[in-house]
């Protein structure tokens, strides 16, 4: 099963987005998502829901709690 960080950095890739696209988007830095891809930091729940309308996935796909 996947982490959040590994479902996070897969979702960003299946996108095509780097991690300035992601965060310029989401609103938040650079830094940040880097740290949430190397599970050295965990989003906070608005920026889960960013970062699920960002990939078009369910948080319950993100957190691992269903296959897609």
């Amino acid at each position: 099963m996947k982490d959040l960080k590994d479902k996070l950095k897969q979702a960003r890739i299946e996108n095509g987005f780097t991690q300035k696209q992601v965060a310029q988007q989401v609103g938040i830095t650079h830094n940040a998502i880097a740290n949430y891809e190397l599970g050295t930091r965990e989003p906070s729940l608005d920026t889960l829901a960013q970062l699920c309308k960002c990939y078009g996935v369910s948080a319950d796909y993100l957190l691992g709690l269903t296959e897609y």
